[in-house]
Formats: structure tokens, C-alpha cells, sequence
């Protein structure tokens, strides 16, 4: 009997040793009793990252919620409640949208803005990953009450969020990518780029690419205004370099929930087009767009163009067909705008961000000269005003 007792005892001990934590803030997956362990001072370790660092490999562990489990879960930053009270702390907070933070695009490029902010500024940074559009309140809130500097919130859907908790908490920042503001807020600065000029850009290298005549899109849902700006800009430049090129666009079908986590439904679709005759495949859609890029890269004489960001470093499956990526400079943007918390002078209303074609990378040797010459004065006449996209956002 005393060696069952004496057995059982060191089973229980080496249960307890094998615990360990995560890395980042996953939303929405405490219990109530890890809430408690929060309020204790519960922290971990920083997680470590586009253009910059890459995030690590699940960074933010299991995003999975339930309803149940409605408050997120300790943070590993490591800063508490108290030192993002401390004027001499800088602390930072990042509010995914729908998806992973190392999505290799949309949320991955705002958080390393984020992460540069903590090499070049000495930021004390932390996420949290939204599991579904119903936290984002609930996910804002938790920085919101910690007394964080800075919260950045990635994309069109926290746009209402954001608002609602920088009029609850006017001494934090707010910094809103991808959202418009209509009217400025003086802790709100809308970090928005002109993403038909990018899209326009990618449409005239697609255009003087394309040996078939036919040429795809492969997007995200219309609900979000930028993924209908990328596509009107892109048609524009194909309409500007070949007015009779057949362009296939497709949006997905789903809501924010969906419609940018969905690489297999942008593989398939991608796969139809490239059935129809298309030779290149432009995928603008976060993950979704990626399954494009990776289902084109299969097809042997195909190209793809990338979106927001340079995908050729984070999207390297993609390489075998990957000319370009069409850029809004995400990353640069985010941090400009902490720098800007930091000494001071903050600004509100709407802030832009630059544009551009990604580098051709190893296929360098294989866009002609006068497609290099003739993009190098399509953007000159962009920024001009000499040359337009045709996007109307209003229309």
C-alpha cells in the first residue's frame, strides 16, 4: 500500500512538471479561474518576428474559442498592467483581424511594424488573435484596461471597435489600419493606402506578361473596400496596357469570418481559371489569395502576382510563378505612426501609406526592358495625377 501511495505521488509530480506556456495572446480561450491568475500578474515571454523578423512558428498558439471561454488569455508580453501605466513604458498591443498573426500578409506585415517598434523604440509589445468577428470589442477592451499605449487594429472590421473604445479611453492611441476615418478622432489615426494605384500597377505588368489573353483574380470578400480597390486598379492597368484581355474575377463567397482564411477555396479557384486559359493569376485575399499563388505556381508557364506586402519572402511556395506583388507598406506605416506616439506628435484623421510593385526577384532577367520602362512611367503618372485608375469609391 506505501508503495502505491509513494507510486502515485511521483506520477502526479512529473504531471505537474511537463506544464508550459505559449507565446502571444490567444483570444477568447481562458477560464474564468485563468482570468483570475491575470488579474495576479500572470506573464510569459515575447513573441519574436514581415519585411523585418518573421513571427515564429505558431506564435499564438491554439486560436480555437468557444463561447464558453470568453476572456482571453493571459498575456506572455512582458508587461503588466503597471508598466503600461508608467509614463517611461511604451507599451504596444496588436488586435488581429480573422486569422493568424503570421498569416503571411495582412496581419503579419501590421505586426512587424509592431515588432519594430519594440527593436528600434524599446516598445514593450503583445497580440491577440481574433478567433471571430464577435471578439474584436472584447479583444480591444483587454489592451484598453491595461493601460496600453498604443493599439493597433488590423483591418476595415475593427473599424466600429476601435471608435467605440477611443472615445471610452481618449489617453490611448489608436491606430487603425485600413480604416477610413470620415471624421477625425483626435486618438485615432486611420493608416490607408491607395490600393487601386498598387492594383493598377500589377494589372499593366500582368497585361504585358500575358501570352494567352486571359488573365485572373482571385479576392477576398467586396464587403471590405480595399480588396475592391486592388481589383478595380487591376482591371485599370490591364485595361491600360490591352482593353481586349479577358479578365476572370472572383470573390469569395463568405463573410469576414471566412473569406481571407480560406487558401483552399483560392486554390481551387485559381485552378479554374488556369483551366480557362489563364496565364497569370493575381491572389488578393490574405491566406485565401495565397492558396492562389501556391495552386499557380503548380502550373508550369503560369505567373502570379502577390498582394500587400512582398509575398516572395513570405509566400516562398510561390516562387515558380511569383513576378511581382502589388505593396501597400504596411509595416513602415505602423511603425511610423508608434515613432509618432513616441515623440509626440501623433496625427489624426487619415494617414497614407506608400504604394508600390515588389522587386521581380529571380525573374529579373525575364520582364522585358520597355515593360520595366513603361511600368517606371505608369507610376510617375500615378503620382502626378496625369494617369488615373478609374476606381470610384463612391460609385
Amino acid at each position: 500500500m506505501r508503495k502505491s501511495l509513494y507510486g502515485l505521488l511521483v506520477l502526479l509530480l512529473l504531471l505537474a512538471a511537463c506544464g508550459g506556456t505559449g507565446t502571444g495572446t490567444d483570444q477568447a480561450d481562458a477560464t474564468e479561474e485563468d482570468s483570475a491568475a491575470q488579474e495576479e500578474g500572470a506573464t510569459g515571454d515575447t513573441d519574436a518576428t514581415e519585411e523585418e523578423v518573421a513571427p515564429e512558428e505558431d506564435p499564438a498558439g491554439d486560436a480555437d474559442a468557444t463561447e464558453e471561454e470568453a476572456a482571453p488569455e493571459a498575456s506572455d508580453s512582458d508587461a503588466s498592467a503597471g508598466d503600461c501605466a508608467s509614463p517611461d513604458v511604451l507599451c504596444v498591443g496588436l488586435v488581429t483581424d480573422v486569422g493568424r498573426i503570421d498569416d503571411k500578409s495582412f496581419n503579419q506585415s501590421a505586426w512587424e511594424g509592431v515588432q519594430q517598434a519594440e527593436t528600434e523604440l524599446g516598445a514593450t509589445i503583445d497580440f491577440i488573435e481574433t478567433a471571430n468577428p464577435g471578439d474584436y470589442a472584447t479583444n480591444i477592451e483587454l489592451f484598453a484596461e491595461q493601460d496600453y499605449d498604443v493599439i493597433v487594429t488590423v483591418g476595415f472590421a475593427l473599424a466600429e471597435a476601435t471608435n467605440q473604445f477611443a472615445g471610452e479611453f481618449p489617453d490611448t492611441k489608436f491606430i487603425g489600419v485600413d480604416q477610413f476615418q470620415a471624421e477625425p478622432v483626435d486618438n485615432i489615426a486611420g493608416l490607408i493606402f491607395n490600393e487601386d494605384k498598387a492594383g493598377f500597377l500589377a494589372g499593366a505588368l500582368a497585361a504585358q506578361m500575358s501570352e494567352s489573353g486571359t488573365i485572373a483574380s482571385v479576392l477576398g470578400t467586396e464587403l471590405v473596400p480595399p480588396v475592391v480597390a486592388f481589383k478595380e486598379g487591376f482591371d485599370g492597368g490591364v485595361a491600360y496596357i490591352d482593353d481586349s484581355i479577358n479578365i476572370i474575377s472572383t470573390y469569395h463567397p463568405g463573410g469576414l469570418d471566412v473569406a481571407f482564411t480560406d487558401p483552399e477555396w483560392g486554390a481551387t479557384t485559381a485552378r479554374q481559371a488556369l483551366d480557362q486559359g489563364a496565364d497569370i493569376i493575381f491572389g488578393a485575399g490574405g491566406s485565401t489569395g495565397n492558396g492562389a499563388l501556391i495552386e499557380t505556381a503548380g502550373q508550369e508557364g503560369a505567373y502570379c502576382i502577390g498582394v500587400d506586402t512582398d509575398q516572395w519572402e513570405t509566400v516562398p511556395e510561390a516562387h515558380p510563378c511569383l513576378i511581382s506583388s502589388a505593396m501597400k507598406l504596411i509595416t513602415p506605416g505602423v511603425f511610423d505612426l508608434i515613432q509618432q506616439v513616441q515623440d509626440d506628435t501623433f496625427p489624426s484623421g487619415n494617414y497614407f501609406g506608400e504604394v508600390g510593385l515588389a522587386p521581380f526577384h529571380d525573374f529579373e532577367a525575364d520582364i522585358p526592358d520597355e515593360v520595366k520602362t513603361q511600368l517606371e512611367e505608369i507610376e510617375a503618372g500615378l503620382l502626378d495625377g496625369s494617369i488615373e485608375t478609374g476606381y470610384n469609391p463612391g460609385g
